[in-house]
């Protein structure tokens, strides 16, 4: 220990006096694709603290330069360093493209502070398999986009740019990416709604001339630095708003302001180099410190199931998203001064990114055991892309702390308008919008279970996991209990039921029923729409007599005269309501074999009643 402690004694004088009289060579300017590199963004070969956080760039045959987003990339064109403008492109666009479907994957998602999008942008939107056609008036069909067209399915681009997420589940298509472009260069190729439809040549053009991005920095810093002869970059600072100090490097060391020469400096440099080894010293020995206190197991702060969800998380590093400090989500949530909603799990908070979008921050309990519901809801979701599924935005793991950052939902959950006992008949859910959440929520049902690359089984399917949007779309939430499968796998073993009483499949309590699958979602599916169906009836008739016993046992006996009053005899309605039932009743048979797929069950709700039988009679309360 006497060595080692003589070693950390001398240490910090010596790499003191280094970085004293060094010159940042990697701070230099850079050079890549005939472009200058240099603050506030720096290559990724360099050292970091030359520029922002975020917006490290990447260098491919010294002829192509990168922007990394997540795990997204984008051609960097042009940097004006006078606007602080940056053009950048889609890299799935490239030039070797030159025919075919101009075939985007993602949307845009800028994840650092320093990055926004410029006002000369304007977007453009892109509805991919589309299973119905499209007759908005800025609507274009793309041709060649295969093999999304082999079953007969359209793609499309919007002109204006603009679409409602009702507009794009009423569409089914497959997937929807708005892109951003050059407002200018989007008038001139693409042309105003009602003129002679572009080929699609002319949308890849447009996206090919990319779109700006506007960068904030502190120039006037910037400038007084390099005119004193210094390099510009900034240094971590934990005690500073963002985690980021200006640094100007100088010969003599680094300084916040301007670089000075002659006598003017010694004095500086004498007094930062005591300073600085007195403040190392003792930084030094808090590090001893912490390492005994860490052998001894006296951090309070340690998680015994960190190692274990950290390891998760760098074996999976390209499949999560951004991951924030615990400091980020107490600034993001105002100190947590917004509460949305209370469950099992812990508390969900209301707050807002730095690029203005509300989010929902959902911040989990004290886990227990070795964190498998955390890695679950941020491995399962972070899989998805879908409309009817939540999107995951960010997540943050700090000691015992557990936060994952979801897109805001306005309308809140679907028990929050159609469970509430304490609403009155205005307030509830008429049958058409509950009809589409019900189909909504099949098909993302449907994705979840065979419409990703890993099989996903949500084991939690009820009225409080089905968020809705400002339209009322449905989107699925809360994959904690989640079970990832290989796509040809069919049982699924699990330790233990879970679930919410109610709505767990029979096979989930006892392996006599059958084995456990995605089937047992079809079952919780099933349960709750049969409890939207008899929830608008008790909230909007005060009907006590399906109350009063078991309600699919009921609703069996009584479907047709129920139909008929709950719809007020309104044919159209009537069909509705007798679909919804017909189709839960399906979904809720003892025997999983005897369910349908959700993918049945999707075509059955888009059928017609006609074609529709009813399943044998359920005896199981």
């Amino acid at each position: 220990m006497a060595p080692l402690l003589l070693l950390l004694l001398l240490l910090p004088v010596q790499l003191l006096l280094a970085v004293a009289n060094a010159v940042p060579d990697s701070c230099t300017k850079a050079t890549c694709a005939c472009q200058d590199i240099h603050y506030p963004f720096w290559l990724n070969s360099s050292a970091p603290d030359c520029g922002y956080a975020g917006i490290g760039l990447l260098c491919e045959d010294n002829s192509t330069l990168i922007l990394p987003f997540k795990s997204h990339r984008y051609i960097v064109s042009s940097i004006d360093y006078k606007t602080h403008t940056v053009l950048v492109s889609d890299a799935d666009i490239a030039d070797e493209y030159a025919a075919g479907c101009p075939r985007l994957h993602v949307n845009l998602t800028i994840d650092t502070v320093w990055l926004r999008l410029a006002p000369s942008a304007s977007n453009i939107t892109f509805l991919y398999s589309c299973k119905r056609n499209i007759t908005l008036s800025s609507a274009v069909e793309l041709s060649g986009c295969q093999p999304q067209q082999q079953d007969g399915n359209r793609s499309y681009v919007l002109r204006d740019g603009g679409i409602t997420g009702a507009e794009a589940y009423e569409f089914e298509c497959e997937e929807v990416v708005v892109a951003p472009v050059l407002d200018v260069h989007k008038k001139a190729v693409v042309g105003a709604p009602g003129g002679p439809p572009p080929e699609n040549g002319s949308f890849r053009e447009v996206l090919q001339g990319g779109f700006e991005l506007n960068y904030d920095t502190h120039n006037h810093q910037c400038d007084r630095c390099e005119g004193s002869g210094g390099w510009c970059g900034y240094q971590r600072n934990e005690t500073h708003v963002g985690g980021l100090t200006f640094t100007c490097f100088c010969e003599g060391g680094r300084t916040t302001d301007r670089c000075v020469t002659g006598s003017k400096r010694k004095t500086p440099i004498i007094a930062g180099i005591v300073a600085g080894t007195l403040s190392l010293l003792f930084l030094c020995l808090v590090i001893l410190k912490f390492f005994s206190a860490s052998k001894d197991g006296l951090l309070p702060f340690k998680s015994k199931d960190e190692p274990r969800v950290e390891s998760f998380l760098q074996k999976n590093g390209n499949l999560h998203p951004k991951r924030y400090t615990y400091a980020d989500v107490k600034r993001m949530t105002k100190s947590f001064t917004v509460k949305l909603g209370q469950g099992g799990f812990g508390a969900v908070y209301g707050g807002k990114l730095y690029d203005g979008r509300q989010v929902a921050v959902k911040m989990l309990k004290d886990t227990k055991g070795d964190g498998e519901e955390f890695m679950n809801e941020v491995a399962s979701i972070s899989r998805t892309s879908h409309v009817n599924v939540v999107s995951l935005l960010g997540f943050c793991i700090h000691g015992s702390k557990r936060a994952l950052i979801y897109e805001y939902m306005p309308n809140g959950s679907l028990e929050r308008y159609a469970f509430n006992s304490n609403m009155n008949s205005g307030n509830s859910l008429s049958w058409e919008k509950l009809f589409g959440i019900a189909i909504g929520t099949a098909r993302g049902l449907e994705y979840l279970h065979r419409g990703c690359n890993t099989r996903i089984v949500h084991f939690d399917i009820k009225p409080h996991n089905i968020l809705l949007d400002q339209d009322f779309c449905p989107k699925i939430s809360d994959f904690g209990l989640a079970k990832l499968c290989l796509n040809k796998e069919s049982a699924i073993s699990i330790a233990g039921a879970r679930g919410t009483i109610g709505y767990i499949a029979p096979e989930v309590y006892s392996k006599q029923f059958g084995i456990i699958s995605s089937k047992s979602d079809v079952y919780s599916y099933g349960m709750m729409v049969l409890e939207m169906v008899g929830a608008r009836d008790r909230n909007t008739s005060g009907n006590s007599e399906s109350s009063s016993q078991y309600f699919p046992q009921w609703i069996y006996e009584h479907l047709d005269d129920y139909c008929i009053s709950a719809s007020e005899i309104n044919g159209e309605m009537t069909e509705l309501v007798r679909k919804m039932i017909v189709v839960s009743l399906w979904c809720i048979q003892v025997i999983p074999t005897d369910r349908p797929t959700m993918t049945r069950v999707v075509e059955m709700l888009d059928g017609s009643t006609s074609n529709l039988e009813l399943p044998p009679k359920v005896y199981l309360s």
